[in-house]
C-alpha cells in the first residue's frame, strides 16, 4: 500500500526584509502640515520604511522568502509553491514568476494574489488548501507592498499611515493540522472607503473605435468608515474562525491582526478581551505595510522569542475590498 501523503499544515518559518530608508514622524512634517504627536495620538505611528529607488517588490518579497525558508531548514528548491500577496507589482502580469526566479525556486509555481490588506490571510489559507488535498508540502507565502508607489504625500490623511515592507512564512505539511480554523468576507459594496483606483482616458484609434489608455491614482480612504468597519467585523470574523476551530478567545497566545491603526488593535483585543500583553503591535517602527503587516510582525515576534511551538495564534487582516479574514493557527511542529 503507498504512503498517503500528510495533509496537515503547519508554519514552520518566518521571514522577512531590510529596508534602506526610513520615515519619521517629524521628517513628514516637511512635506504636510503635522507633526509626532498629532500622528502618534491618532494611529500609533512614528515612522516607517520606506524602499529606495533601487529596491524593486521582487527583491524585498524574494530576502524575506529566503529568511523564511531558511527558518524552516529547507533549500529553495525544496519549494514547490509561492503565493505573492501584494497590491503593488513590479509588473501587473505578476511578480511572484520574478521571486521564484531571484531564489531559484526552480521546483515551484508561483502566482500573485490581490487583496489589499487582507492578501496574507487569504494567501495563508488559499495555500493552506493545496497541502490539504495532498498536492504541495512545501509553500512559501510571501506578502509584500511598496504602497509609498501610490501615495499622495501631499494627502495629511493619508501619507503619514503607510509605510512599505516584505514578510514571508513557510508552510509544511505534517500529521497534525495546526491551521485550526479560518474566515473569510467581502463586501464590495464598500470599495469606496479605501482604493487604488484605475482612472480611465479615452484614446481614439480609429473614427469608430475608442479604448482607455489612463492610470492608477493615489489611494484614498474614508477613514472614519474604515474605522466602524474595522472595529465591528475584524471581531466577529475571530470568533467566527475561533468558533471552528472549537475555541474561545481565552485560548489565544497572541492576538496578531493587520498593523493599521493602534486604536483598532485597542479596540478589537478589548471586545474579545485579550488582553494588551498578548497583542502583538510593531506600527509604531513600520507603518501599515498592507500585505506585509502581519508576516512582519510575526517574524519580528519570532525573533525576538516571544512566539514559541505550540502557541495559539489568532490573526485577521482586513482593508481595501472591502475584504476581511481571520486564520487560527499553531505555530511550529510542537507536539
Amino acid at each position: 500500500m503507498l504512503n498517503q501523503p500528510k495533509t496537515g499544515v503547519s508554519v514552520v518559518g518566518s521571514g522577512s526584509a531590510r529596508l534602506s530608508s526610513r520615515l519619521a514622524n517629524d521628517d513628514l512634517s516637511r512635506l504636510v502640515e503635522t507633526d509626532d504627536e498629532w500622528i502618534a495620538s491618532r494611529t500609533g505611528i512614528r515612522s516607517r520604511n520606506l524602499a529606495g529607488a533601487e529596491e524593486s517588490l521582487r527583491s524585498l518579497a524574494a530576502e524575506a522568502g529566503r529568511n523564511a525558508i531558511a527558518m524552516a531548514g529547507l533549500a529553495p528548491t525544496d519549494i514547490q509553491l509561492i503565493i505573492l500577496a501584494t497590491s503593488t507589482p513590479d509588473d501587473l502580469f505578476g511578480t511572484a514568476s520574478q521571486v521564484q526566479a531571484e531564489l531559484g525556486a526552480v521546483h515551484a509555481a508561483a502566482f500573485d494574489l490581490t487583496a489589499a490588506c487582507s492578501g496574507f490571510v487569504f494567501a495563508l489559507v488559499t495555500a493552506s488548501q493545496f497541502i490539504r488535498t495532498g498536492t504541495y508540502q512545501n509553500i512559501l507565502v510571501i506578502g509584500a507592498d511598496i504602497l509609498s508607489r501610490w501615495v499622495d504625500w501631499s494627502d495629511r490623511r493619508t501619507c503619514v499611515l503607510f509605510g512599505d515592507g516584505a514578510g514571508a512564512v513557510v508552510l509544511q505539511s505534517c500529521d497534525r493540522d495546526r491551521l485550526l480554523g479560518f474566515e473569510l468576507c467581502s463586501d464590495g459594496s464598500m470599495n469606496s472607503c479605501l482604493n487604488l483606483s484605475y482612472a480611465p482616458e479615452p484614446q481614439s484609434l480609429i473614427d469608430e473605435v475608442t479604448v482607455q489608455q489612463g492610470t492608477f491614482q493615489p489611494i484614498t480612504m474614508n477613514g472614519r468608515e474604515v474605522y466602524k468597519f474595522a472595529v465591528s467585523r475584524v471581531p466577529e470574523v475571530i470568533e467566527k474562525a475561533l468558533f471552528r476551530a472549537s475555541l474561545t478567545a481565552e485560548n489565544i497566545d497572541w492576538l496578531l491582526l493587520h498593523q493599521a491603526n493602534q486604536r483598532i488593535l485597542d479596540a478589537v483585543a478589548n471586545r474579545l478581551k485579550v488582553p494588551s500583553e498578548r497583542v502583538i503591535s510593531n506600527m509604531a517602527q513600520h507603518g501599515n505595510t498592507s500585505a506585509a503587516s502581519i508576516p512582519l510582525a510575526l517574524d519580528e515576534t519570532v525573533r525576538a522569542g516571544k512566539i514559541q511551538p505550540g502557541d495559539i495564534i489568532a490573526t485577521s487582516g482586513f482593508g481595501a475590498g472591502l475584504t476581511w479574514g481571520a486564520a487560527i493557527f499553531e505555530w511550529g511542529n510542537a507536539d
